[in-house]
């Protein structure tokens, strides 16, 4: 039976013990929720599926490229950036690819689909899992794809430019692509500091991977895409896969959703407070914490060893890290919300390691 390896499965634990839905922190969403206007631009589109979606997006490209600032025709459109990372690997093929060791585990998945084979570059805990210069050395004549999450999921570290500067020249060198997902870049201080979207242009290998979902809290519309200086890659893209990926409604809320900058500046603000608070009080805990700087908290937690079970019976879903290469038990994600629920969160983590630690006496 395939095993589903990611967050934000509420569908099965639907109901606690207590009869009541379980609060959700391992899956890192917007905790602001879906705009309104984004809703209202769903309901309004309804009208309009009665007509097959817009193949390329045009009017969803546009309003994107205005926003981000690149030209038009480096953006591609598709059902989530999972989907846009599957087409990537059937339109690239690549034979060889350098991928981050822990990461996002779909990176693999995608890559396997085609036959590629994966090198690891491990994160070394001792330098706080962060991406170094090593990195460097790593990347081969024989090298096809480097994928560089950035901020890193599950760690939150941050590589800066200069590093991915050098990563790209050396990409330039060997004849590598390099695939930068920033899907979470959104949450970042200073996030103009880290992207590397204004170099598109400059360094045709250079492949951005962004989505919606993160950002306007709307997993569930499916809504991701990649920038892109290649016009060949482009073509690609559209040969490996449906034509109407994107939905009508789809389309309809990412339009709705590059207005909302007053709900952009709101979650700014509050993922930069909480995030803070999270860490003091996951410190206060004995937890360590890594990286974090996006609206997720990385940490390490040697007790209790069945903390995802425990927080689940008492109705909160965390993310355990422990099937991610280069990692195992006692490492643990969670998302950033509202004051009101991360309070509530902390003090069920007390209770829970405070009960741990006295069994353990005993």
């Amino acid at each position: 039976m395939y095993k589903y390896q990611h967050g934000g499965d509420v569908y099965s634990s639907q109901v606690t013990a207590g009869g009541k839905a379980p609060i959700d922190f391992s899956a890192n969403i917007n905790p602001l929720g879906l705009p309104p206007g984004v809703k209202r631009a769903v309901q309004n589109a309804l009208k309009n599926c009665i007509n097959y979606p817009d193949p390329f997006c045009r009017e969803l490209r546009t309003a994107t490229a205005a926003y981000l600032g690149v030209k038009e025709d480096c953006l591609f459109f598709g059902n989530g950036a999972a989907d846009v990372l599957f087409r990537l690997a059937l339109a690239l093929k690549p034979h060889k690819a350098l991928l981050l060791a822990p990461t996002f585990a779909d990176y693999e998945k995608a890559l396997r689909s085609v036959d590629c084979k994966i090198n690891y570059y491990e994160l070394q805990e001792r330098y706080d899992f962060k991406v170094r210069k090593s990195i460097l050395s790593a990347i081969t004549p024989n090298t096809d794809l480097v994928v560089i999450c950035n901020p890193n999921n599950p760690t939150g570290q941050l590589t800066n430019r200069r590093l991915l500067l050098e990563i790209l020249n050396k990409c330039v060198e060997v004849n590598a692509r390099l695939l930068i997902d920033e899907c979470f870049m959104d949450f970042v201080d200073e996030e103009k500091s880290f992207s590397m979207r204004d170099l598109l242009l400059r360094f045709p290998n250079l492949i951005i991977l962004k989505a919606f979902t993160k950002t306007f809290a709307m997993p569930g519309i499916r809504l991701g895409y990649c920038l892109t200086a290649d016009a060949e890659l482009q073509r690609l893209l559209h040969e490996c896969g449906q034509d109407w990926s994107v939905s009508v409604l789809a389309q309809a809320a990412g339009k709705a959703a590059l207005m909302e900058k007053e709900y952009l500046h709101e979650t700014a603000l509050l993922i930069r407070e909480e995030r803070q608070y999270l860490l003091r009080q996951l410190q206060l805990l004995g937890a360590v914490v890594y990286g974090s700087e996006a609206n997720y908290i990385f940490f390490k937690l040697d007790q209790p060893k069945e903390l995802v079970a425990l927080m689940r019976e008492q109705g909160y879903l965390i993310r355990s890290c422990a099937n991610y290469h280069n990692l195992g038990e006692g490492y643990y994600r969670i998302a950033v919300k509202t004051r009101v629920l991360n309070r509530s969160l902390i003090k069920t983590m007390k209770g829970i390691r405070k009960n741990a630690l006295l069994t353990d006496d005993n």
